[in-house]
């Protein structure tokens, strides 16, 4: 019956011929230990917990183990000679009860939260990825009893052992930072690039000579995580390009790799890291961990939601259905949960893995208002803040904010410890250089560091990061050639995207042929320029817009992995003069 509490009946039967061990319960994940691994799964409400192995991806497993013990909610199980490169993936057993949060299913393979990396993208392939029947009118509360092991991508276990070759990090202050916000992908993936591996992480590694001679000294890239494609997207040919909808924590992008041998992204993302380092450029990653690519009860299961459903996401529902539905402060179907000691600690080792074994130097935390929402209110002091300036590891990593979510605006408003992207230097700047009135008493707080926000809790002006431009809106020369958005690419009917854009196209709409036109859209982009790098506080540079990168008026270009994005390197060379001009502005700074 629709929503009443029913179990899947349990086929699966223990069937190794490995030693097993009862193993420890700490760390989570999958740990190389003497003669074998040590693989921790945690589960406040599961009833049992299945390991399965695999030699292939997509093979059946070779393996199917029963773990036994549990420990603090994490059950765990040492498992001989298995090493480098096991494959694996979880059934978990329990009630499913979508009315109380419990959504078990164990006909689905889960992926564990703590995956190093992934043998392949994960995709919902005949709606396999669901726990419900999509065709039955309960729909969520339906049960859908398909098996999906063979299109669920396996997790990989990894040895963390890399030559860093003495690698240190650049240890760059605040007050000599120039950040330069990229598309991992983007960067390289156009012909035009001509590099060895276009869209991959060594391929940026070629290119870095470029930001060394532009003078820039840390790269924000947009999120390298793993990531799930939403099915709308899919649906219409389109992809999530910008990829803030994370599917693996600890996972590096596998579409980002070379694909030379299962797991190669890792190693390349620690090559990337190495080689910006050896380069004076540091390494910030913008980190999603405000919600997850499972949606809503609508969404996909692939691993939190089959794993432990209440103790990730913030759920809610009415008097009959308490824990039914998911909270939406992100506008992405769900809202993780960071009230919670298992979320806190989840996204903690997270953090820690990046910084300690991967070497980045910071994050940016998309939606960051979500991560401080206790009981719904946005606190400066919550949880998961404190967590993280006690944390040793993270104490000499950048933390940058976007300071808001779909009902929260805190600008100048998160720990003192942390930096925050300034929207108010943004407007302010955009509305003074098109000519609007009554701006200059904002202006002249955004260039001299926004005291107004920052000064209050002892803050200084570098941690505000001043910007004009970002992936999320126009690029600096669309800003300056266009009234209006022009996303009709995204397959909305032009609805997407903001329309509070604060841009003058100069007396034309796109591109023109006019030369007056043009040569005043070039010095309005160099005055936008200049009064970002020569204001106080930390600026960040769009990447593309020192040689004027258009989207074509897209501002909102985040489902398009084509020429929209890409860099068209032939620009820098067409637009040379800008790219001198950029180069000794921030010299300056």
């Amino acid at each position: 019956m629709p929503g009443k509490e029913e179990t899947v009946p349990n086929d699966l039967t223990h069937r190794t011929n490995r030693k097993l061990s009862p193993g420890w319960h700490h760390p989570l994940g999958a740990t190389l230990g003497l003669g074998g691994v040590n693989f921790s799964l945690y589960s406040a409400t599961a009833e049992e917990v299945w390991l399965l192995l695999f030699d292939r991806p997509g093979g059946d497993p070779t393996d199917v183990i029963r773990v036994q013990d549990r420990e603090r909610f994490a059950w765990h199980v040492f498992v001989h000679g298995a090493g480098d490169g096991q494959l694996y993936g979880y059934k978990v057993r329990g009630p499913f009860d979508p009315a109380r949060g419990l959504r078990f299913n164990d006909r689905k393979l889960l992926i564990d939260p703590y995956a190093k990396a992934l043998t392949g993208k994960i995709v919902n392939e005949g709606n396999l990825l669901l726990a419900y029947d999509p065709g039955d009118p309960a729909r969520d509360l339906s049960l859908d009893r398909r098996e999906n092991q063979a299109v669920v991508p396996k997790a990989i276990v990894m040895d963390d052992r890399f030559d860093w070759r003495g690698d240190a990090p650049p240890s760059i202050p605040f007050e000599r930072m120039v950040i330069y916000e990229t598309h991992l992908k983007g960067f390289t993936a156009h012909p035009s690039s001509k590099v060895a591996h276009p869209g991959t992480y060594l391929g940026f590694v070629e290119k870095i000579p470029y930001l060394q001679s532009l003078g820039v000294n840390a790269v924000e890239l947009l999120p390298v995580q793993e990531f799930y494609v939403e099915d709308f997207l899919r649906a219409k040919g389109l992809t999530n390009y910008w990829g803030y909808n994370t599917a693996c924590f600890f996972a590096p992008e596998v579409s980002y790799g070379t694909g030379l041998r299962p797991g190669c992204q890792v190693e390349e993302f620690k090559t990337l890291v190495r080689e910006l380092h050896r380069a004076g450029i540091e390494v910030i990653l913008d980190v999603v961990y405000n919600h997850t690519g499972e949606g809503n009860e609508l969404g996909p299961t692939f691993s939190f939601k089959g794993i432990d459903n209440p103790s990730y996401y913030v759920l809610t529902g009415g008097p009959h259905e308490p824990a039914r539905y998911y909270m939406n402060w992100t506008g992405c179907g769900n809202s993780f949960n960071l009230s919670t000691a298992a979320a806190i600690r989840l996204v903690m080792d997270s953090m820690r893995y990046w910084v300690e074994t991967m070497h980045v130097d910071g994050f940016r935390f998309d939606l960051a208002s979500v991560l401080g929402r206790e009981g719904g209110m946005y606190r400066k002091c919550a949880s998961f803040f404190d967590a993280v300036s006690q944390d040793p590891v993270l104490q000499k990593a950048k933390l940058i904010a976007e300071p808001w979510d779909l009902g929260s605006y805190e600008v100048g408003n998160f720990p003192v410890d942390w930096s925050e992207w300034n929207g108010r230097f943004r407007d302010t700047v955009r509305r003074f250089v098109k000519g609007d009135g009554g701006q200059l008493r904002d202006l002249g707080f955004r260039l001299t560091g926004s005291a107004d926000l920052y000064a209050d809790d002892g803050r200084s002006a570098y941690n505000s990061v001043n910007f004009v431009t970002c992936h999320d809106g126009f690029t600096l020369r669309d800003l300056v050639s266009c009234n209006g958005k022009h996303n009709e690419a995204n397959l909305e009917g032009n609805r997407d995207g903001t329309n509070d854009n604060n841009s003058w196209n100069c007396g034309a709409e796109g591109d023109t042929g006019d030369p007056e036109i043009a040569r005043l859209r070039r010095r309005l982009a160099k005055n936008h320029a200049c009064l970002l790098l020569f204001s106080s506080g930390t600026p960040m540079i769009l990447g593309g817009d020192e040689f004027l990168r258009t989207q074509g008026g897209n501002n909102n270009a985040y489902c398009q992995d084509n020429e929209i994005s890409w860099f068209d390197w032939g620009e820098v060379e067409r637009n040379a003069d800008m790219v001198v001009f950029f180069r000794k502005a921030i010299a300056f700074t």
